[in-house]
């Protein structure tokens, strides 16, 4: 299996016509030049998700596509959705991206095009000089942006969005990073651990548009603790005081990195 895209759900109900209509034409797309499978995880869905991805999607037969479903029963958060999805994965790359389309499915092509042979993750960056957010209530902004920008100053300042989902990785990646955040921290920690074992990341500079159906089901005040705990942890790396990564992988950030795909121009 050349790539795996995973796809985390929770209460998505109003978007799966919309992944119907936006996401398939993209598969059939990639099915040109790639085996590839699509990984759904409904995440303990009460609004009747599962029902809707498995008629929607689980009739889908094209060559070169295999869909698979995985599912809790009851909602464990973004990280262990992905994390279920990473372990039923197969692709020699996996690409995790957003229910709703708040990153556009049709960038997906453009975005494992970074994903060059001295590139380990591509990340979408919103807040890449070439990058942009559009109709995302501000109040929404504040954390992410926020986030991010501590993370520039504790980790590596060339990277300039640390909380997107909308990312692919080689699969060396997924099975010797781990990660121990069940929320939406999940895919931060994934980054920022993968940057200090001396992965080299690439920035895909995306747009980030509102929700068309739905809501988001971030909670902020959790997120902001989460973050600013793991924040606190990166800063007792830095200065050696306590391990974050498996020490025997352990760089300074940037250290063992190609500089050109730190940057990542996209």
């Amino acid at each position: 299996m050349d790539l795996s895209i995973v796809i985390p759900c929770y209460n998505e109900v109003e978007n799966v016509s919309k992944m119907q209509r936006e996401f398939l034409p993209v598969v059939a797309e990639l099915a040109r030049a790639h085996s590839l499978e699509v990984v759904f995880v409904d995440d303990g869905s009460t609004d009747g998700t599962w029902q809707a991805l498995t008629e929607t999607f689980g009739d889908h037969k094209e060559s070169q596509v295999v869909v698979r479903f995985e599912r809790h029963l009851v909602n464990r958060g973004l990280g262990a959705a992905i994390r279920t999805g990473f372990a039923a994965a197969c692709g020699k790359v996996v690409l995790t991206t957003d229910s709703d389309g708040t990153y556009r499915f049709s960038e997906i092509p453009a975005l494992l095009s970074c994903l060059t042979p001295d590139v380990d993750i591509v990340t979408a960056s919103p807040y890449h000089p070439a990058g942009g957010v559009e109709g995302v209530p501000a109040y929404r902004l504040i954390l992410s942006r926020g986030s991010s920008f501590l993370y520039r100053v504790l980790v590596n300042g060339r990277i300039h969005t640390y909380t997107c989902l909308f990312r692919a990785y080689r699969r060396e990646v997924i099975e010797r990073v781990s990660f121990q955040s069940d929320g939406f921290l999940a895919g931060t920690e994934i980054l920022v651990k993968a940057m200090l074992m001396g992965y080299r990341v690439a920035e895909y500079p995306a747009v980030l548009y509102s929700r068309a159906f739905g809501t988001s089901k971030a909670k902020l005040m959790r997120t902001i603790l989460a973050h600013l705990g793991f924040q606190a942890r990166i800063l007792l790396h830095r200065l050696a005081l306590a391990p974050l990564v498996e020490s025997h992988k352990a760089l300074h950030p940037g250290e063992g990195t190609n500089p050109r795909a730190i940057i990542g121009e996209g």
